[in-house]
This record gives C-alpha cells, structure tokens and sequence, in this order.
C-alpha cells in the first residue's frame, strides 16, 4: 500500500495525514474549503518542525514529507486511492453520506476505514457496497505521539482487510489492537464513563476539577486528569460518545452528566474554544 487519502483535515485527519506522509505513505488531503486545507497543511508544517526541533526528524525528511500530502477539496480525487481513512466530526448521519458518496467513487478494490471513536463499523459500512473491506481505524490523540490503533472488524470485514490494516499501523510504528464492533470499543467504552463520573464529581460539588485531576493524576498515576482530558478531547465530542453509548446499550450508567450537556450548550467546549472545565489563551 503507498497512496492513502484522509477525508477531513481536523486534529484527528492533519494528525493521520502527518504520520502517513512522515512515514513515506503518499497522502491526499480532503476538505470541504480551501481556507481548511491551509489549516490543516499550516498544521502538519508545525507539528513536523516541533519533530525537527526535538531531534526526531531532519529538515529534509520534513520537506518531504510535506511534499507527500496533495491538498484538495475534490472527493472524486481522494477516492482513487488505495485506502481512504473517513475522520470527519462524530455525527452518524455525515459519516453515512460520506461513505455513500465515496462508495460510487472509488474503484472496487479501495479499501474504507473509519477513524470514528464509538459509532457503528457494521452500521456505517451498510451505507456501502464493499462493507468486507470497511474497518474501524481509530487513532489516539495526538496521533503523531500516541502508538495505539484499535482496529475494529465489522460484522462482514474480511480477513484481508485487516491485515492490510494491521500491517499499515504497524508500517506507521504504532501498535494495532483489534476490537469487536460494539459501542465505544474498548478505549471510549472505557475512558468515557470515566470522565463522565469525574464531571459528576464536579456537578455534585465532591470536589473542583483541580481537585479531581490531581487525585487521578497522584492517586492513579494518570499522566494526565480526566477533566484536562476531556478539554482536550473536547466536550463536544464527549457527550457525543456517551450518547453513543447510552443508545448502544440501554444502560442508565452510561447517562451523560447534566453539567456535561450543559457546558456543551454553552459553547464551552474546552481548548478549542478557549473554555472548558479550564481556561486556555487563545
């Protein structure tokens, strides 16, 4: 597998398109604008200089790398190739459009991966023709740092299809890890409930959220507080994912926390929009 193309050029897709072109994978980049394909390019030029300035990478591996990714606005461009990985916003109802488009596109052979972090593999791949090569491709955040990928089958993926994923993850230096088709796999099904308690603890007045993060941070050596986490994940796609899981299992455990929906309504999101559980400079 050499040329790969990334539908959405946000954190999750400049991060993926970063580590493919950085490992010599030719990218094309796809947006719905120009002024967010310049975003997105401005960004992956950052975050290959800060690899440049750590001694990770020299300047002329960068340029290169750079010189890999093909910017475009156009599906049509990014379905010829032979892997398209679909990291657009958390909305069931965008990703199935997407596919569907994609799926009159590109050639029979292409493979689909969806890098969503709760939804459906064997939901989004009926919006297809091809649902044996669909797979769930979910990179962590950020992804030029963060080694794992959990690689999720659908009920119809084949076996082919995950071992070309498998073996590009692991082209990529990160570590694949499969997981079954259910609500939040294992890492959302996991971390989530977690962050929705300790926004409980918040909402319920057991403790302000400095207090919360250093307890998991001292107490449970978590490298990093789950309310800082969740600022940084965004609060939007939090509660996104926990409905997810509420509607995938019909449990009231995994009910979203009232200030977490709050905050939500509020447009304080976390980093990206300046405020969240804390304060960030914009």
């Amino acid at each position: 597998m050499q040329n790969v193309a990334v539908i959405g050029g946000g954190t999750m897709g400049n991060g993926i398109a970063h580590v493919l072109a950085r490992h010599g994978l030719e990218v094309t980049l796809c947006e719905v604008s120009e002024p967010l394909l310049q975003r997105a390019r401005g960004a992956i030029e950052k975050n290959l200089q800060r690899e440049v300035n750590a001694q990770k990478l020299d300047a002329e591996a960068a340029r290169l790398a750079l010189e890999r990714i093909r910017p475009t606005t156009q599906l049509a461009a990014a379905a010829q190739a032979e892997l398209v990985i679909e990291a657009i916003p958390e909305r069931r109802e965008l990703k199935t459009s997407l596919f569907a488009q994609l799926d009159s596109l590109a050639p029979p052979a292409t493979l689909f991966a969806s890098n969503t972090s709760s939804i459906s593999i064997t939901e989004l791949a009926a919006a297809t023709k091809r649902p044996e090569q669909f797979i769930g491709m979910h990179f962590m955040n950020p992804v030029p740092v963060m080694r794992l990928v959990e690689v999720v089958r659908g009920a119809a993926t084949s076996d082919a299809t995950v071992a070309a994923v498998r073996d590009l993850a692991t082209r990529l230096d990160k570590t694949p890890v499969e997981a079954r088709d259910f609500p939040g796999f294992v890492s959302n099904r996991v971390l989530m409930p977690l962050i929705n308690e300790a926004i409980f603890c918040v909402f319920e007045g057991v403790a302000e959220p400095e207090a919360v993060d250093t307890v998991l941070k001292l107490g449970m050596n978590h490298p990093m507080g789950p309310l800082a986490l969740a600022d940084f994940i965004g609060l939007d796609v939090c509660l996104d994912i926990m409905e997810v899981l509420l509607r995938g299992f019909n449990d009231p455990k995994y009910r979203p926390c009232p200030l977490l929906r709050q905050m939500v309504a509020a447009g304080w999101l976390g980093r990206k929009t300046g405020r969240g559980f804390y304060h960030y400079a914009r």
